[in-house]
Parts: structure tokens; sequence; C-alpha cells
């Protein structure tokens, strides 16, 4: 009786974790104490097997989600099969394309700012084009990431030949890249002059991405990458707010010229 009794409260003392007992639990508790505890242990078992072969246990064995597809506007879902797997919009060449032309766009930019040293003392341009090196060569490095993974070029130019791109044409200037004039009048000024040459070419530069941006948005297809996506997002928004501290700039210097 006393080894039925030791399994019944040892079977009980498992569902919740207890630690087994053994004889001296028997020998150390009276016979109504361990009566009482016998059936109380009898009946957690009872209640646990009730709950192991209920109905709601037995439609939780089955978890595998359901794949639906919505339907148009107005129709129901389509249940689609378990195995169905979603798939990643195909990159269109557009999107390469404009990773390869911002790659160029930004290392002038890049060029740019790496002048503004050496041609001024204006603490505020110095801090701007800190700012504007730092993002810029960041997001060229995001760029190169994500061509090289997909197994594309990172430059438009045909190999061998930095001038000329892949269809053996002359390479364009990106929209709003400054002219090699542009870029020899910048390196030559000095002072006052170089401050107004860097934010008039470098907002004619940031107008230029935005509309590569949206040249790529405009283009069937295209822009559907994730990382992209958020990318030329980013970038559109970070160049129009730059454009706004430049105009304030000039704005600035306009006036202090002027008394």
């Amino acid at each position: 009786m006393r080894d039925r009794e030791l399994a019944a409260i040892n079977r009980a003392g498992r569902l919740f974790n207890c630690p087994p007992q053994s004889n001296s639990f028997l020998f150390y508790h009276p016979p109504k104490f361990r009566a009482a505890n016998r059936t109380v242990a009898l009946l957690a078992i009872g209640i646990f097997a009730v709950a192991l072969s209920s109905p709601a246990r037995a439609q939780q064995k089955d978890t595998t989600p359901a794949v639906v597809q919505p339907g148009a506007p107005g129709q129901p879902t389509k249940p689609l099969p378990p195995s169905t797997r979603g798939t990643v919009p195909p990159r269109s060449p557009a999107d390469v394309e404009f990773m390869q032309g911002m790659i160029m766009h930004h290392q002038q930019a890049v060029e740019m700012t790496a002048l503004i040293p050496a041609h001024t003392d204006n603490k505020n341009l110095h801090s701007l084009g800190a700012k504007i090196s730092s993002s810029q060569s960041s997001e060229i490095r995001f760029m190169q990431r994500w061509l090289a993974a997909r197994g594309e070029p990172l430059s438009m130019a045909m190999p061998g030949m930095p001038e000329m791109d892949r269809s053996g044409r002359p390479m364009a200037l990106m929209p709003g890249m400054l002219t090699p004039e542009q870029m020899d009048a910048l390196r030559k000024s000095k002072g006052p002059d170089f401050d107004h040459l860097f934010l008039t070419g470098m907002i004619q530069h940031h107008n230029g991405a935005l509309t590569m941006v949206k040249d790529l948005f405009d283009t069937a297809g295209a822009g559907q990458d994730a990382d992209l996506f958020n990318f030329a997002t980013d970038a559109d928004n970070t160049q129009r707010a730059e454009i706004k501290i430049m105009e304030s700039m000039l704005q600035k210097k306009s006036s202090e010229e002027k008394q």
C-alpha cells in the first residue's frame, strides 16, 4: 500500500516539478494526511490526463501557418499550399545603373569636401563639409556592397577605359555633377570666393541627386528592392535638408556682404 501511495504522490509531484518523496515521507506523516495527499495526487493526475485528451489539445497539434493570397477588392482570399514561398521582385537594370551612377556622383561630392581645409577658414563650412563627406563615404560603401552582392560591376565604365561607358560611348556626367571647368575653378579659389563656389556647386550637386532618385522611382519596375528603396528615400530626405542649410548659409553670406 505504501509503495502505491508513494508512487501516486510522486507522479503528481512530477506534474508540478516537485522533488520526489521517499519512504520517510510516509513514515513522518500520519495516515490521514497521507490519504488526503494521495487523493489530491490522484485528482491532479486525472485532470492532467483529461487535459491531454481534450479537443482543444488535439486542435493545437496542427501548428502549420495558413498561407493565403489576398483577393481582388470584394473577392475572397485564396488558400495556398503550405509549401508556398515568397519571391523577391527581380532587380531592374535601372536599379543597377542608379547605384553605379550614384557612386560616381557621391565620389565627386567627397572630392569637393576634401578641398575645404586648404581653401577656407569658414567654420560652418568645415562642419557641413565633414558631415557631407562622412555620410556620402558611408553611402558609397553601402552601394558597393549592394552591387557586389548581386554580382554587378561597381562602375559604369569599361575596364581599362574609365572615360567610356559599357556601350563604348563617352561617359556622361550624372545630373548635377560639376563640369571639369567648375571643379577647376573651385580648386583655384580661396576664402569667400571658395565658400560661394562650394555652396552653389554643392546645391547644384544635391539637386542632381534628387533628380536621379526621381528618375529611378519614375521607371517602371525599378526601386522595388527594399534596401535600395530605403537608401534612395533616405538620400532624398538628407539632401533636401542639406540644400536648405546651404541656401541659408548663402543668404546669410549675402546679407553680411551688403552690410
